[in-house]
């Protein structure tokens, strides 16, 4: 049975699942809730899905290093995806996903990236030559990403 871990609840010490950061697009208004379907579909999994979708989302937060909800936000964000066995990004063509992009850059020798950069994406031509650099696979859509997951989560 998958568990689904969202900002702000404390993240394991150790685990004895995998773990699956659903890192990606985010933006509130333009991109859908892909990450409610990635856990809907890998429910009935032994997983550990790290979601930083944020239920309590306040867009009104100083986006500063002062500000301890946010700065909580980004440090569990940045612990999740240290923690996690996988780590799935997501670019919905309709958004600009800065943040995306830095984890892209962040993680993108780790070994443990799955990239779904679909035709639209405002930089899909960075993202799909740092991803052939790096030899990260990627899902040619949404779909096509859920079902690595699932594949992965069998292994």
């Amino acid at each position: 049975m998958a568990i689904v871990l969202k900002p702000p609840s404390a993240l394991p010490t150790s685990k004895t699942v995998p773990a699956i950061f659903l890192a990606g697009s985010i933006e509130m208004g333009s991109a859908i809730d892909w990450q409610a379907e990635i856990a809907q579909e890998l429910a009935a999994d032994d997983l550990l899905l790290l979601n930083p979708r944020r239920d309590a989302w306040d867009s009104s937060w100083a986006q500063t290093i002062n500000n301890p909800l946010f700065r909580g936000q980004v440090e569990w964000e940045l612990d999740g995806l240290a923690l996690a066995d996988l780590i799935i990004i997501y670019f919905a063509p309709q958004t600009q996903s800065p943040i995306s992009l830095l984890e892209l850059g962040l993680f993108a020798s780790s070994g443990k990236l799955l990239v779904c950069c679909p035709e639209g994406f405002w930089r899909k031509g960075n993202v799909d030559i740092v991803c052939a650099r790096y030899q990260i696979p990627q899902a040619a859509s949404l779909e096509a990403l859920i079902a690595a997951c699932k594949r992965l989560a069998k292994d």
